[in-house]
Order: C-alpha cells, then structure tokens, then sequence
C-alpha cells in the first residue's frame, strides 16, 4: 500500500512541475524568442525527468519481480517441506496402526483358543456330570424297582 503512495506522489509531482513550468513560462513577460527558448528547455527537462522516471520505475518493477519470484521460491520450499513432514508422520502412525492391529489380532487368536480350551474343559465336566446324574438316576430305579419287587413278593 506504501508503495501505491509513493508511486502516486511521484506522478502528481511530475504532473505538478510539468504544470507548474508551464504556467510560468506562459505567464512570465518575455518576448517571444525567449519564451519559445525556455519552453524548448522545459520541454527537454520534462523529457529527461519522464525517461529517469520510466527507468527507475523499470528497475523497481524487476526489483519486486525478483523479490515476489524469491518469496514465492520460498513459500513452496516451505510448504514441501511441511508436507513431506505431514507424509512422514501420516506413514509412521499408519506403521503404528498397523502393529497395534497385528497385536490384536494375535490377543484375540489367543482369546479364542483359551475360550476353545475352557468350553471343552467344560463339555468334559458336563457330560461327566450327566453321565453321574443319569447312573444314580438308574441305581435309584434299580432300589426302587427292586423294593417293589421285594414288597410284591411278600405279598
């Protein structure tokens, strides 16, 4: 915005003298010769003033040129770096991830053959225990059969 400024200044000023110059010249009281003379003079003045100017602002635009091509250079060489951080640590929690559901997996199998061995530990103590059940439901048949038998015959 500074610069608008100081572009601007310099504009109204070159503006200014040009107008200034020529407001003088047409205004002073002197004889035709002398006037066509200082006007020819104020004119190359002009023309030498507008060529610097032309010039300076040249070299000032490759200057900001060269210096917006610089900062831009290094805006991208910042951005890349940032991103290849951003890939390496996207790769590296992905590593970890990765472990994490290795490590799962292989609590689970674990899991599974531990609940494997607790229910056939359990269907061997159930069917023992059925087994138990269904030979003293037999042997009480068999004494109350028998005790049936006994008392029938009695009979």
């Amino acid at each position: 915005m500074g610069d608008m400024n100081t572009k601007d200044f310099l504009i109204g000023s070159l503006i200014g003298g040009i107008v200034g110059a020529s407001a003088a010249l047409l205004l002073a009281p002197k004889s035709g010769k002398e006037l066509r003379q200082d006007i020819t003079e104020q004119a190359q003045y002009a023309k030498e003033k507008t060529s610097e100017l032309t010039s300076t602002a040249y070299q000032k635009g490759n200057e900001y040129a060269s210096l917006a091509k610089e900062k831009s250079n290094n805006v991208a060489k910042v951005i890349s770096e940032q991103s290849n951080q951003v890939y390496d640590k996207v790769k590296e929690v992905k590593g970890q991830v990765t472990d994490d559901i290795k490590k799962v997996r292989k609590q689970a199998v674990g899991y599974k053959d531990d609940l494997v061995s607790e229910v056939t530990d359990s269907k061997e103590e159930v069917a023992q225990t059925v087994q138990n059940e269904v030979e003293s439901i037999q042997n009480t048949i068999k004494e109350e059969t028998e005790k049936r038998d006994k008392v029938l015959q009695d009979k």
